[in-house]
Protein backbone atom coordinates (compact mmCIF):
# COMPACT_ATOMS: atom_id res chain seq x y z
CA UNK A 1 0.00 0.00 0.00
CA UNK A 2 0.82 4.02 -0.18
CA UNK A 3 3.27 4.98 2.48
CA UNK A 4 1.56 8.25 2.19
CA UNK A 5 -1.88 9.29 4.74
CA UNK A 6 -4.07 11.18 3.21
CA UNK A 7 -6.16 12.98 5.46
CA UNK A 8 -9.80 13.39 4.19
CA UNK A 9 -10.96 16.41 6.96
CA UNK A 10 -10.69 19.85 7.41
CA UNK A 11 -8.05 21.52 10.04
CA UNK A 12 -10.15 21.22 12.70
CA UNK A 13 -10.41 24.74 13.76
CA UNK A 14 -13.20 24.38 16.09
CA UNK A 15 -10.96 22.39 18.24
CA UNK A 16 -8.15 24.84 18.38
CA UNK A 17 -8.37 26.73 21.39
CA UNK A 18 -5.68 26.29 23.59
CA UNK A 19 -7.13 27.03 26.77
CA UNK A 20 -8.87 23.46 26.67
CA UNK A 21 -6.56 20.56 27.61
CA UNK A 22 -5.47 18.32 25.09
CA UNK A 23 -6.14 14.79 24.17
CA UNK A 24 -5.12 12.87 20.96
CA UNK A 25 -7.03 10.09 19.60
CA UNK A 26 -5.91 7.15 17.75
CA UNK A 27 -9.09 4.97 16.68
CA UNK A 28 -9.86 2.61 13.75
CA UNK A 29 -9.98 -1.32 12.94
CA UNK A 30 -7.83 -3.77 14.46
CA UNK A 31 -4.63 -4.76 13.33
CA UNK A 32 -4.49 -1.37 11.47
CA UNK A 33 -1.49 -0.46 13.73
CA UNK A 34 -2.89 1.85 16.25
CA UNK A 35 -0.69 0.91 19.17
CA UNK A 36 2.23 1.95 17.34
CA UNK A 37 1.06 5.14 16.58
CA UNK A 38 0.36 5.64 20.12
CA UNK A 39 3.75 5.06 21.34
CA UNK A 40 5.46 6.83 18.72
CA UNK A 41 3.25 9.90 19.06
CA UNK A 42 4.22 9.50 22.56
CA UNK A 43 7.89 9.48 22.13
CA UNK A 44 7.58 12.51 19.53
CA UNK A 45 6.37 14.12 22.56
CA UNK A 46 9.12 13.10 25.27
CA UNK A 47 11.36 14.04 22.37
CA UNK A 48 10.12 18.04 22.05
CA UNK A 49 10.41 18.07 26.16
CA UNK A 50 6.68 17.01 26.75
CA UNK A 51 5.32 13.71 28.96
CA UNK A 52 2.41 11.75 27.42
CA UNK A 53 0.26 8.98 28.61
CA UNK A 54 -0.94 6.16 26.12
CA UNK A 55 -4.75 5.01 27.43
CA UNK A 56 -6.48 2.07 26.06
CA UNK A 57 -9.72 2.45 24.29
CA UNK A 58 -10.01 -1.24 23.33
CA UNK A 59 -12.82 -3.83 24.74
CA UNK A 60 -10.49 -6.60 25.04
CA UNK A 61 -7.37 -5.27 26.26
CA UNK A 62 -8.73 -4.06 29.30
CA UNK A 63 -9.03 -7.50 30.35
CA UNK A 64 -6.25 -8.65 32.05
CA UNK A 65 -7.17 -12.56 31.06
CA UNK A 66 -6.66 -11.69 27.08
CA UNK A 67 -2.93 -10.37 27.04
CA UNK A 68 -2.77 -12.53 24.03
CA UNK A 69 -5.87 -12.74 22.20
CA UNK A 70 -6.51 -8.86 22.14
CA UNK A 71 -2.40 -8.14 21.35
CA UNK A 72 -2.21 -6.01 24.44
CA UNK A 73 1.29 -4.11 23.78
CA UNK A 74 4.42 -5.85 25.58
CA UNK A 75 6.60 -4.19 27.80
CA UNK A 76 9.23 -3.78 24.93
CA UNK A 77 5.86 -2.29 22.88
CA UNK A 78 5.32 0.63 25.37
CA UNK A 79 8.94 1.83 25.02
CA UNK A 80 8.61 3.10 28.44
CA UNK A 81 5.76 4.97 27.83
CA UNK A 82 3.19 5.11 30.49
CA UNK A 83 0.16 2.99 29.35
CA UNK A 84 -3.03 3.12 31.16
CA UNK A 85 -6.72 0.55 31.29
CA UNK A 86 -4.43 -2.12 29.53
CA UNK A 87 -5.44 -5.44 32.14
CA UNK A 88 -7.36 -3.40 34.34
CA UNK A 89 -10.53 -5.16 34.54
CA UNK A 90 -10.48 -9.05 35.88
CA UNK A 91 -12.43 -11.65 33.26
CA UNK A 92 -14.97 -12.22 36.05
CA UNK A 93 -16.20 -8.15 36.15
CA UNK A 94 -17.91 -7.18 32.63
CA UNK A 95 -16.69 -3.79 31.62
CA UNK A 96 -19.20 -1.58 29.99
CA UNK A 97 -18.98 1.69 27.99
CA UNK A 98 -19.72 3.42 31.07
CA UNK A 99 -17.62 1.36 33.71
CA UNK A 100 -14.26 2.21 31.03
CA UNK A 101 -15.29 5.83 30.27
CA UNK A 102 -15.39 6.57 33.95
CA UNK A 103 -12.28 4.86 34.45
CA UNK A 104 -10.64 7.12 31.38
CA UNK A 105 -11.84 10.23 32.34
CA UNK A 106 -10.14 9.38 35.70
CA UNK A 107 -6.83 8.59 33.59
CA UNK A 108 -7.49 11.78 31.78
CA UNK A 109 -7.58 13.98 34.69
CA UNK A 110 -4.56 12.71 36.08
CA UNK A 111 -2.16 12.80 32.54
CA UNK A 112 -3.66 16.51 32.68
CA UNK A 113 -2.31 17.13 36.39
CA UNK A 114 0.58 15.61 35.72
CA UNK A 115 1.19 18.24 32.55
CA UNK A 116 0.93 14.97 30.16
CA UNK A 117 -0.83 14.30 26.56
CA UNK A 118 -3.60 11.63 26.96
CA UNK A 119 -3.00 9.54 23.77
CA UNK A 120 -6.65 7.38 23.68
CA UNK A 121 -6.18 4.69 21.69
CA UNK A 122 -8.10 1.84 20.40
CA UNK A 123 -10.80 0.46 17.99
CA UNK A 124 -13.95 0.01 20.18
CA UNK A 125 -15.83 2.95 18.69
CA UNK A 126 -18.64 2.69 21.47
CA UNK A 127 -16.26 3.72 24.50
CA UNK A 128 -15.16 6.54 22.48
CA UNK A 129 -18.24 7.69 21.74
CA UNK A 130 -19.78 7.03 25.37
CA UNK A 131 -16.46 9.30 26.67
CA UNK A 132 -16.65 12.06 24.81
CA UNK A 133 -20.80 12.49 23.81
CA UNK A 134 -21.40 10.75 27.67
CA UNK A 135 -23.93 8.53 27.96
CA UNK A 136 -27.95 8.60 28.19
CA UNK A 137 -29.15 8.65 31.80
CA UNK A 138 -30.83 5.48 32.81
CA UNK A 139 -34.15 5.78 34.27
CA UNK A 140 -35.62 4.36 37.06
CA UNK A 141 -38.64 1.53 36.65
CA UNK A 142 -41.26 1.60 39.24
CA UNK A 143 -40.97 -2.01 40.33
CA UNK A 144 -44.99 -2.96 40.57
CA UNK A 145 -44.71 -1.26 36.68
CA UNK A 146 -42.02 -4.07 36.45
CA UNK A 147 -44.16 -6.93 37.41
CA UNK A 148 -46.81 -5.72 35.72
CA UNK A 149 -45.31 -5.87 32.10
CA UNK A 150 -42.98 -8.61 32.45
CA UNK A 151 -46.13 -10.92 33.15
CA UNK A 152 -48.33 -9.48 30.02
CA UNK A 153 -47.73 -11.76 26.90
CA UNK A 154 -45.54 -10.29 24.24
CA UNK A 155 -48.39 -9.52 22.28
CA UNK A 156 -49.88 -7.67 24.65
CA UNK A 157 -47.27 -5.87 25.73
CA UNK A 158 -46.75 -4.70 21.74
CA UNK A 159 -49.91 -3.95 21.65
CA UNK A 160 -49.57 -1.85 24.56
CA UNK A 161 -46.57 -0.08 23.33
CA UNK A 162 -48.44 0.67 20.11
CA UNK A 163 -50.39 2.68 21.95
CA UNK A 164 -48.27 4.12 24.66
CA UNK A 165 -45.17 4.57 22.66
CA UNK A 166 -46.11 3.87 18.79
CA UNK A 167 -42.69 4.48 17.50
CA UNK A 168 -40.95 2.57 20.00
CA UNK A 169 -43.34 -0.06 18.37
CA UNK A 170 -43.02 0.20 15.20
CA UNK A 171 -39.07 0.29 15.52
CA UNK A 172 -39.65 -3.26 17.62
CA UNK A 173 -40.14 -6.67 16.18
CA UNK A 174 -43.21 -7.75 17.95
CA UNK A 175 -42.03 -10.81 19.52
CA UNK A 176 -38.69 -9.46 20.80
CA UNK A 177 -40.02 -9.96 24.58
CA UNK A 178 -36.86 -8.09 26.10
CA UNK A 179 -36.65 -4.94 24.58
CA UNK A 180 -40.63 -4.55 24.31
CA UNK A 181 -40.92 -4.88 28.18
CA UNK A 182 -38.40 -2.19 28.42
CA UNK A 183 -40.13 0.43 25.90
CA UNK A 184 -42.75 -0.08 27.84
CA UNK A 185 -41.94 -0.14 31.09
CA UNK A 186 -39.84 3.25 30.34
CA UNK A 187 -42.74 5.17 29.27
CA UNK A 188 -45.07 3.75 32.19
CA UNK A 189 -42.45 4.46 34.77
CA UNK A 190 -41.72 8.09 33.73
CA UNK A 191 -43.92 9.14 31.21
CA UNK A 192 -41.69 10.12 28.73
CA UNK A 193 -40.79 7.50 25.58
CA UNK A 194 -37.58 5.41 25.44
CA UNK A 195 -35.95 8.25 22.56
CA UNK A 196 -36.39 10.88 24.85
CA UNK A 197 -34.24 9.41 27.40
CA UNK A 198 -31.77 7.69 24.39
CA UNK A 199 -31.00 11.52 22.78
CA UNK A 200 -30.11 12.88 26.37
CA UNK A 201 -26.31 12.37 27.23
CA UNK A 202 -24.45 12.90 30.38
CA UNK A 203 -20.89 12.76 31.50
CA UNK A 204 -19.50 13.74 28.27
CA UNK A 205 -16.31 15.38 28.00
CA UNK A 206 -15.61 16.59 24.81
CA UNK A 207 -16.78 20.01 25.20
CA UNK A 208 -14.21 20.54 27.85
CA UNK A 209 -11.38 19.35 26.15
CA UNK A 210 -9.12 20.04 22.72
CA UNK A 211 -9.44 17.21 20.84
CA UNK A 212 -6.95 15.82 17.67
CA UNK A 213 -8.06 12.62 16.74
CA UNK A 214 -7.08 10.69 13.86
CA UNK A 215 -9.27 7.71 12.44
CA UNK A 216 -6.66 4.78 10.73
CA UNK A 217 -8.63 3.12 7.69
CA UNK A 218 -6.45 1.60 6.16
CA UNK A 219 -6.49 -0.69 2.72
CA UNK A 220 -8.98 -3.50 3.58
CA UNK A 221 -6.88 -6.30 1.38
CA UNK A 222 -3.58 -5.00 3.36
CA UNK A 223 -5.09 -4.94 6.80
CA UNK A 224 -7.01 -8.57 6.13
CA UNK A 225 -3.67 -9.97 5.75
CA UNK A 226 -2.11 -8.83 8.64
CA UNK A 227 -5.40 -9.96 10.70
CA UNK A 228 -4.68 -13.25 9.16
CA UNK A 229 -1.03 -13.20 10.00
CA UNK A 230 -1.80 -11.49 13.48
CA UNK A 231 -3.96 -14.72 14.44
CA UNK A 232 -1.82 -17.08 13.46
CA UNK A 233 0.97 -15.54 15.51
CA UNK A 234 -1.42 -15.64 18.98
CA UNK A 235 -1.82 -19.20 17.98
CA UNK A 236 1.51 -19.78 18.31
CA UNK A 237 2.47 -17.23 21.19
CA UNK A 238 0.04 -18.44 23.96
CA UNK A 239 -3.51 -18.32 22.78
CA UNK A 240 -4.27 -21.91 23.30
CA UNK A 241 -2.77 -22.12 26.98
CA UNK A 242 -4.78 -18.55 27.58
CA UNK A 243 -7.50 -19.72 26.48
CA UNK A 244 -7.31 -22.79 28.81
CA UNK A 245 -6.81 -20.56 31.51
CA UNK A 246 -9.85 -18.77 31.23
CA UNK A 247 -12.00 -21.73 30.61
CA UNK A 248 -10.80 -23.43 34.22
CA UNK A 249 -12.26 -20.32 35.70
CA UNK A 250 -15.73 -21.22 35.01
CA UNK A 251 -16.89 -18.30 34.21
CA UNK A 252 -19.82 -17.13 32.52
CA UNK A 253 -20.35 -18.02 28.85
CA UNK A 254 -22.14 -14.63 27.98
CA UNK A 255 -19.49 -12.91 29.85
CA UNK A 256 -17.52 -10.20 27.40
CA UNK A 257 -14.69 -11.97 28.21
CA UNK A 258 -15.95 -15.61 27.15
CA UNK A 259 -17.06 -14.14 23.87
CA UNK A 260 -14.04 -12.04 22.91
CA UNK A 261 -12.56 -13.11 19.52
CA UNK A 262 -10.72 -15.53 19.38
CA UNK A 263 -11.76 -16.98 22.35
CA UNK A 264 -15.14 -18.99 21.24
CA UNK A 265 -12.86 -20.74 18.35
CA UNK A 266 -9.98 -21.45 20.70
CA UNK A 267 -12.36 -22.60 22.99
CA UNK A 268 -13.82 -25.14 20.44
CA UNK A 269 -10.43 -26.47 20.08
CA UNK A 270 -9.65 -27.51 23.45
CA UNK A 271 -12.86 -29.09 23.68
CA UNK A 272 -11.79 -31.70 20.91
CA UNK A 273 -14.48 -30.02 18.57
CA UNK A 274 -12.37 -29.10 15.94
CA UNK A 275 -8.26 -29.32 14.47
CA UNK A 276 -5.97 -26.54 15.08
CA UNK A 277 -6.00 -25.82 11.45
CA UNK A 278 -9.71 -24.76 11.69
CA UNK A 279 -9.44 -23.16 14.70
CA UNK A 280 -7.05 -20.60 13.04
CA UNK A 281 -9.06 -20.50 10.21
CA UNK A 282 -11.76 -19.54 12.35
CA UNK A 283 -10.34 -17.29 14.66
CA UNK A 284 -8.49 -15.36 11.76
CA UNK A 285 -12.21 -15.55 9.83
CA UNK A 286 -13.70 -14.00 13.30
CA UNK A 287 -10.95 -10.99 13.08
CA UNK A 288 -11.99 -10.22 10.03
CA UNK A 289 -15.01 -9.77 10.27
CA UNK A 290 -14.49 -7.87 12.96
CA UNK A 291 -12.26 -5.71 11.33
CA UNK A 292 -15.15 -4.99 8.95
CA UNK A 293 -17.69 -3.75 11.54
CA UNK A 294 -15.50 -1.83 13.01
CA UNK A 295 -14.38 -0.19 9.75
CA UNK A 296 -18.11 0.27 9.55
CA UNK A 297 -18.64 1.78 12.16
CA UNK A 298 -15.51 4.06 12.03
CA UNK A 299 -17.26 5.78 8.78
CA UNK A 300 -20.67 5.90 10.03
CA UNK A 301 -20.73 7.00 13.40
CA UNK A 302 -17.04 9.01 14.09
CA UNK A 303 -17.82 12.71 13.09
CA UNK A 304 -17.02 13.08 9.29
CA UNK A 305 -14.35 16.27 10.02
CA UNK A 306 -12.08 13.69 12.17
CA UNK A 307 -9.24 12.95 10.19
CA UNK A 308 -8.76 9.53 8.40
CA UNK A 309 -5.77 8.41 7.07
CA UNK A 310 -3.72 5.12 6.35
CA UNK A 311 -1.23 3.71 8.54
CA UNK A 312 1.99 3.81 7.17
CA UNK A 313 5.52 2.82 8.34
CA UNK A 314 7.75 5.72 7.31
CA UNK A 315 6.23 8.82 9.52
CA UNK A 316 9.25 10.66 10.85
CA UNK A 317 8.39 12.21 14.09
CA UNK A 318 8.15 16.01 12.35
CA UNK A 319 5.41 14.33 10.09
CA UNK A 320 3.71 12.70 12.84
CA UNK A 321 3.70 15.67 15.12
CA UNK A 322 2.22 17.88 12.60
CA UNK A 323 -0.57 15.50 12.47
CA UNK A 324 -1.37 15.94 16.05
CA UNK A 325 -0.28 19.42 16.60
CA UNK A 326 -2.75 21.94 18.89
Amino acid sequence: MSTETSLSCSDQTSHAMGSRPRLALIAGPTASGKSDLAVRLALTEQAAGRAAVVINADSAQVYADLAVLSARPSAEDMQGVPHRLFGAWDGAQACSAADWAQAARAEIDAAHAAGALPILVGGTGLYIRTLLDGIAPIPAIDPAVRTAVRALPVEQAHAALAREDPDRAAALHPADTTRVARALEVVRSTGHPLAHWQARREGGIGHAVTLRPLVLLPDRAWLYARCDLRFARMWEGGAVAEVAALLARRLDPDLPVMRAIGVPETAAFLRGESDAESAILAGQQATRRYAKRQFTWARHQFPGEWPCGAHENYLDRDRLASLFQI
